[in-house]
Parts: structure tokens; C-alpha cells; sequence
């Protein structure tokens, strides 16, 4: 039997099982192997009925007799039988519409039966149990480490378990996928006993090892895709982009600063310098909770790019947010250059730049000829920061000498947005982004950076009053929002959809255009607006520039709300449908309030009484560290939802599980670095 040989020339079933093979792509004999199990249940326990618990699964083994196939008045079909053990004692079994039970039990015949043990009056019964005859094979459903499959569809993991049995002689040709000294030094299995071992275990500890093999297989996986996206990206040498480290230089743009930056912040600079120190392009991740500070970071870089003669580019994911940028970095970058024409006037010496750093805003909505204007004067060289959306990668912008860029939430773009901006001369590059990532994930998802972290926060930030409110606790929170407004602050709303749906499961979730209806009939007196994605991009922005203006006091919008929107007199952020959100968004929508002199807080509605309860948003009440909160959800959700991967056969959550450590993927880090001679 080969390994390339379609199932349809091997097993034999019906057309739909056909089909349903179809769509879960099994198609030959070695999809079918590398279909893993999820799980294990130790059926190798064979009891007697003296033995055997009551009301838990066992396994027995016997002889049937007086096997009836029932009909009832209702057209249902009963099948009944006595079982009697090896030590002689009986119990009643009965099969509820299984028909074609009675034709495969022999009277007489010798079976094993798994199944929850009952007791009804003074008889022992056992009802619908999984059967196999037990004979000279080996028992493939019970009597050993049995292995359950995903089901999809009619496939079931009793049908795989039987399909596996004819199949397994052709795991001896499955061929090595890691490098031989990997196995080695790791101390793997070979990839050929992993696959035997999750099929037909033996003992717990092989299941374990092949466990361990397989998860270290995927890592390594993930960890070699990640280098050579690195090495990729940092492609040739360049010497334009070495920028000797400037420490004077940095301690002055400090000096100019109201406050002095977290040790965070400055230990996040000086790695991103000394990359910067290289010919090779650099490729760092920059992550930090919500107010840890990654804008001064990334200005702190930007002006010491500016002032050694490169431009530089920063892309975020919508309009309103660069503007915003432009604002917060072109007032930084203006002050730190009048603070220096300050120190000169004394008789300092500071770096010399006779005008200015010229920072440009270019996004989708920008008039044509004003669009014109700001890509001719970049090439010229006479625009030092561009700030954009996707509109920065369009084929006609082009730099006189771009050395670094800056992409905020890098979620959101993909890789050929990032192999665009490689094109305009493959610059140092800094990834940020503001939703906290586990540093175990961090170093899986985007393996291909380096990475720094911001674990502190200024000082000046209050903690966010949060809270879990269940459907009945409205009134009492709307009108605390009533009296928050009439003290002049404002109020964001966020809702889980746009309208209200057709689909009968999600008539309770709110939407953005209900509650607008509903909340302006509660608050008569009050100036309401909505916000979503649906919306044209110009008014959006111009929702959120009256908004931060306060020509509104309360805005009802979707998750789009939810990176970077600086809105100081915002104090109350009122989420709707909570536990339909995970933990790290819940966060970033915390995050929006609590920017100001005023307490914030943050009521988390829910769709019933009962999710009020629940772990997972109790944790909001009680942490405000985002990594932490990133940490809980890994636990709860799983690294396959966070990390958007679902394997087929085995489960990533149960592949990775045990084996999710810093220390376990560094292994495959090392492993992989020295493979490709890193």
C-alpha cells in the first residue's frame, strides 16, 4: 500500500462518507495518517461487573444471549440483550434505533462493551454501549489507549478508529520531516513512531513523547516560516542605513520632554538604536499596553533619524488615527527643535538643523493636487515624516531617502503591504502595536521581529473603575452616565453590530442604529452620534473630530473605535454584548477612557444574567495590565483562537498545550537559527 494512493482504491464505504472525506481533504492514504487524533481515553481497563462503578464509563468484557430486535407502537426498534461476564454475572443491554445491532451480534458471541454501567431497581443495565467481538485481532474500540478523533459530518471517530487499522502498514513509509541532527540533539521521536504512537498508544508516555514531537514539528515550523521572512526582509547590506547611536543626542530630545520617560521606554529606544546601528534592515516589534507610551518611543527614533538625514514614514490603519499622529509627533518634533535653537542661543552645542522637521499627512481623502504637491516635495527631500494610511505604498509615492518606518497595529496590514514598503528602499522598519501579546505568542506570531517591550505606564494615568453589569442593572448605570454628562464629560457606547439581525441567536445583541434610537429617547437633552465601519472614511473622521471638539456628548459605534482615538474628556466606556469580545479587545476599548484629570470608567454589559458571572469578564474587574489579561485569555481561549490557527486532526490548543513555554519555543528557535546558520 502506498502512501499516494487514493482511499478510494483502499477503503471501502458509501458516497457520502466519500464526500465528507472530500471536504475535510483526505483524499489519500497519507492524508488520512496525518489526520491525528485530538485526545485519548484509556479504555485498557477490562472490568467484571462486581468491579465496575456505577454510573461511569467501563469497559467489560462477556458473551450476549437473547438478542430481540423490538418494535414499538411508534415505529422505534429496540434492541435488547443479556450479558453475561466472565465471572457469570448479567446485566440487560439495549440498543435504542440501532437496528443493525442484531445483525452484527452473534447469540452467544463473545464482545467487548464500553459504556456507562446503570442500576434500575435491583438489575444492572447498560444502554447504546460501543461494542467490537472479541476475538484473535486486537481490540481496536476498547482494551487498550483508545484515540478520539475530530468528527465532521457522518466521519465519526469510531469509523476512523476502524479505517486507521487498514491503513497502518503504511506508516513505515512516511518520510522524515525535521533534520536528523534536530532529532538528536532534541531528543525526538522520529516523525514515523510520533504518527504510530498518537494512533495506536501503547502506553501514556508514548502519547506524550509523540506530543511532544509533533508540537516541536509545528514550532519549528513556525519558527523557520519566521526567519526566513526576516532574512527576506533584511535582504542585502546596506550602508546608508547605519545610524551611529547618538546617546548626547538622545539625552537632549529627553531634556525637552515635561517628564521624564518610563525606564521602559528607554530601554525600548536604545534596542531599536542599536539595530539601527547595522547595515541590515532592522525588523522590530514594539508592543505596550494602552498608555505605556510607544508614540514617544517612535517620535524619540524618529527625530534621531531626522536630525542624522534620513526621512522617515509612519502608516497606521485609518484616517482619524493619523491625523491624530501628526498632531501628537509634529508638536513633539516642533518643541524638541525649539528646545535646541534655545540651548544654541546660550552657546550650547546641539545638532545643527536650520528649519524645522517637516512632518506631511497623506491618506485617501486628500484633494488630488494637494496629493501631488506632498509626493513631489518627498522625493525632493524636503518632507522629512510622512504620516498615512495605505494611501504611503501607492506605486507614485517615492522617497528621496527613506531609512525608517513605523507601521501602528501591523495587525491590520498584510504582507504585501510590508513587501511595498521594502520596495521604497527597504528601511529600517518598527512594527507597534497596543494589543498585548503573551511573550510566548509574541515570539511565535511574529517571530520574524525582534522584540521589545513596554511593561510600565506614566504616572500621570488613573486606573479605570471597571465593571460586569448584568441586563437588570441598567437603569441605575444609565443614569450615572446622565449625571457624568451633565458634569460635562463624555460617554463612548459600543455595540456588537451595526443593525439589528434576522438571525434568531442574535435578536438580543445590540446595534449601533437601535441603541441610537433607544438611547436618544432616554436622553432627550443629550447630543448623540454613531460611528461605523459602514460609514465613508471622511465621516468617520469628521464624527470623531466633533466628537474630541465636544459637539457630542455620548458616541454609539462598533469595534472600530477601538485603536488609538484620544479623547481626554471621555470618562465612561459602556460595552454592549461584553462576552462576545475577548479580554485583549475589552482592553483596548478601556483604553479610550481614563486619557484625562477625571476617574473613567468602564461598565461591561451583558446579554444575560448568567455571562455576568463568568471568569473571563470578572478578570476585567480586577486587572488593568493588559499582558496579564493577554495571559488569561491564552489560558481560557486557547493559542489556536488567539493565534488563528486550527490544524486539522490534532487540535493546535491540545498540540501546543503543555508545551506552550518560553522555554519550548526557544528550543525550536535555536533549533531552526541554527539550521538556517542564523
Amino acid at each position: 500500500m502506498q502512501l499516494s494512493a487514493p482511499l478510494k482504491d483502499v477503503l471501502r464505504t458509501t458516497p457520502q462518507h466519500w464526500q465528507a472525506l472530500e471536504g475535510m481533504g483526505l483524499k489519500t492514504v497519507e492524508d488520512l495518517l496525518l489526520y491525528l487524533p485530538r485526545s485519548h481515553e484509556d479504555l485498557s481497563q477490562i472490568q467484571t461487573l462486581a468491579t465496575a462503578a456505577l454510573d461511569a464509563k467501563v469497559t467489560l468484557r462477556g458473551t450476549v444471549e437473547n438478542i430481540k430486535l423490538i418494535r414499538t407502537r411508534r415505529g422505534k426498534s429496540l434492541v435488547t440483550a443479556r450479558f453475561i461476564d466472565t465471572d457469570g454475572a448479567t446485566a440487560e443491554i439495549v440498543w435504542f434505533n440501532q437496528p443493525h445491532v442484531k445483525r452484527m451480534l452473534r447469540e452467544g458471541g463473545e464482545v467487548v462493551l464500553t459504556g456507562k454501567l446503570i442500576e434500575e431497581g435491583y438489575k444492572l443495565k447498560m444502554q447504546s454501549p460501543q461494542f467490537e467481538q472479541a476475538g484473535m485481532r486486537p481490540l481496536v474500540h476498547a482494551g487498550r489507549l483508545v484515540p478520539i478523533y475530530p468528527q465532521h459530518d457522518i466521519i465519526s471517530t469510531k469509523w476512523l478508529r476502524e479505517k486507521m487499522v487498514l491503513v497502518k502498514e503504511a506508516i513505515e513509509q512516511l518520510s522524515e520531516s525535521l533534520p536528523e541532527p534536530v532529532i538528536r540533539e532534541e531528543g525526538l521521536l522520529s516523525r514515523k513512531d510520533a504518527i504510530r504512537a498518537l494512533h495506536f498508544p501503547e502506553k501514556p508516555e508514548e502519547v506524550e513523547r509523540a506530543m511532544q514531537r509533533i508540537a516541536f514539528e509545528e514550532m519549528y515550523r513556525i519558527q523557520m516560516a519566521a526567519l526566513e521572512r526576516k532574512r527576506d526582509w533584511q535582504g542585502a547590506r546596506q550602508e546608508r542605513l547605519k545610524i551611529p547611536m547618538d546617546a548626547a543626542f538622545m539625552k537632549l530630545f529627553f531634556q525637552s520632554l515635561r517628564f521624564t520617560p518610563t525606564g521602559s521606554q528607554k530601554i525600548a529606544i536604545y534596542e531599536i538604536l542599536r539595530d539601527m546601528e547595522k547595515p541590515e534592515p532592522m525588523s522590530r516589534l514594539l508592543e505596550g499596553d494602552v498608555g505605556s507610551g510607544k508614540t514617544l518611543v517612535a517620535t524619540a527614533v524618529i527625530a534621531h533619524v531626522l536630525y542624522h538625514g534620513g526621512q522617515c514614514a509612519l502608516m497606521v490603519p485609518t484616517e482619524v488615527l493619523a491625523r491624530q499622529h501628526v498632531e501628537t509627533m509634529g508638536r513633539l518634533l516642533l518643541k524638541f527643535h525649539t528646545f535646541l535653537e534655545q540651548e544654541r542661543a546660550v552657546g550650547k552645542s546641539v545638532p545643527a538643523r536650520r528649519l524645522p522637521p517637516v512632518v506631511a499627512l497623506l491618506t485617501g481623502s486628500i484633494p488630488p493636487q494637494e496629493a501631488l504637491k506632498i509626493k513631489r516635495n518627498l522625493s525632493e527631500g524636503f518632507i522629512d515624516l510622512l504620516v498615512g494610511t495605505h494611501a504611503l505604498i501607492q506605486d507614485s509615492v517615492s522617497f528621496r531617502d527613506l531609512k525608517f518606518v513605523v507601521v501602528d497595529e501591523q495587525h491590520r496590514f498584510g504582507v504585501e503591504q510590508r513587501q511595498r514598503l521594502q520596495e521604497k528602499g527597504s528601511p529600517h522598519f518598527l512594527a507597534m502595536t497596543a494589543t498585548p501579546i503573551p511573550r510566548t505568542l509574541a515570539l511565535t506570531a511574529f517571530g520574524h521581529h525582534d522584540l521589545s517591550v513596554l511593561l510600565e505606564k506614566p504616572g500621570h494615568r488613573q486606573k479605570i473603575h471597571t465593571k460586569v453589569v448584568a441586563p437588570g442593572e441598567r437603569v441605575v448605570v444609565e443614569r450615572f452616565i446622565d449625571h457624568e454628562i451633565g458634569q460635562g464629560r463624555q460617554v463612548f457606547v459600543i455595540c456588537p453590530l451595526i443593525e439589528e439581525s434576522g438571525n434568531e441567536e442574535m435578536l438580543d445583541v445590540k446595534s449601533v442604529k437601535a441603541e441610537e434610537k433607544r438611547l436618544k429617547e432616554s436622553f432627550l437633552h443629550r447630543r448623540i452620534a454613531i460611528l461605523h465601519g459602514k460609514m465613508a472614511a471622511q465621516e468617520k473622521t469628521e464624527v470623531m473630530r466633533l466628537f474630541k471638539e465636544r459637539a457630542f456628548d455620548l458616541l454609539i459605534s462598533t469595534s472600530v473605535i477601538e485603536v488609538g482615538i484620544d479623547v481626554p474628556n471621555a470618562t465612561v466606556m459602556l460595552i454592549e454584548g461584553a462576552e462576545r469580545f475577548g479580554l485583549a479587545q475589552l482592553h483596548q476599548f478601556r483604553g479610550r477612557v481614563g486619557r484625562g484629570e477625571h476617574q473613567s470608567h468602564c461598565f461591561l454589559f451583558t446579554t444575560t444574567p448568567e455571562q455576568a458571572r463568568s471568569v473571563r469578564l470578572k478578570a476585567m474587574e480586577e486587572h488593568d495590565s493588559g499582558f496579564l489579561l493577554a495571559e488569561i485569555d491564552l489560558k481560557i481561549r486557547g493559542p489556536g483562537e488567539l493565534f488563528g490557527t486550527r490544524q486539522s486532526g490534532v487540535a493546535f490548543d491540545r498540540l501546543i498545550g503543555s508545551f506552550w513555554s518560553p522555554e519550548f519555543i526557544v528550543r525550536a528557535r535555536r533549533a531552526a537559527e541554527k539550521a538556517l546558520a542564523v
